[in-house]
């Protein structure tokens, strides 16, 4: 019997790095696993290799490209159409936008994938995860968090945009859900918490710029973590009874850690929850 038996976890770009190995090793622990990807033979190539490689049958995929509302709102839909609850869910999905580009939905591409992502699925899926006798909500930020502050006058850098700002915003966004999100759960059976994986070599770096793919690759092999050294703590905070009942904290290295003093923010909390609620429809819903 696997620690993870009977657990149903969804976790977010997990076809590849972190996410992938995320999904290995819960699978591997015994849990029914269900990855979700924009790219369709990516998903059942994904889901090929866990089953081959832990011999667990229960893996299952949800398309979606999680820059799309509709699609988000579509794969959650498909999810309660199988399932009854949700024990786990990774929030691990993210990209790095070298030049401003607009979702489908005419949002700046890093806030709508990195942040809204998190913050509409989650909220789409609290019914599941209420259902669960213990849920776990894990929200993948990022080091790079640090040192930045929310500008709610220019959220989609309309006026200015920095790649490097705006991820590093996206991760600060993340952190302020994640603690907010503990708040508004309090009392109930779920907990949520963010972790940092590190310097990890993923693909995202590669994905910058094609040209910078030989500049960076070397450094990344040389210092970075490896993807299944990223996932560990994810992995942990799905998986560990050390945190059973912790909530609202940031993790490294399987450890909790102080976060940036504006990610604490209450007040850029509820600003940011309530923007949010704005921005994807849920306004009239919660």
């Amino acid at each position: 019997m696997g620690i993870m038996d009977a657990k149903v976890c969804v976790i977010t770009g997990a076809t590849a790095g972190i996410g992938f190995y995320t999904a290995m090793e819960l699978a591997r622990m015994g849990g029914s696993i269900i990855i979700i990807g924009r790219n369709r033979s990516k998903c059942i190539n994904a889901i090929k290799m866990i089953q081959d490689d832990t011999g667990n049958p229960a893996i299952d995929f949800l398309l979606a490209d999680l820059s799309s509302q509709a699609q988000i709102r579509t794969a959650a839909q498909l999810f309660y159409n199988k399932y009854d609850r949700l024990d786990i869910l990774v929030n691990n999905a993210g990209g790095f936008f070298l030049h401003r580009k607009l979702s489908a939905d005419g949002i700046e591409m890093t806030l709508a994938l990195n942040h809204l992502a998190y913050f509409l699925l989650t909220n789409l899926l609290v019914d599941a995860l209420k259902a669960s006798s213990s849920a776990r909500v894990i929200n993948v930020s990022s080091h790079t968090h640090t040192n930045k502050h929310l500008d709610f006058s220019n959220l989609q850098l309309s006026k200015f945009y920095n790649p490097v700002q705006a991820y590093g915003r996206s991760k600060l966004a993340n952190l302020l859900f994640s603690y907010e999100l503990s708040r508004r759960l309090s009392g109930l059976r779920i907990t949520s918490n963010a972790l940092t994986p590190g310097w990890v070599a993923t693909e995202i770096y590669s994905k910058i710029n094609p040209w910078l793919t030989p500049l960076i690759n070397p450094v990344l092999q040389r210092f970075g973590q490896t993807p299944f050294e990223g996932a560990q703590t994810s992995i942990y905070l799905a998986t560990s009874q050390d945190v059973e009942g912790v909530t609202g904290k940031y993790y490294a290295l399987k450890k909790p850690i102080q976060s940036s003093s504006a990610s604490y923010d209450l007040e850029s909390a509820r600003r940011l929850w309530e923007i949010s609620s704005e921005l994807v429809g849920l306004v009239n819903e919660n």
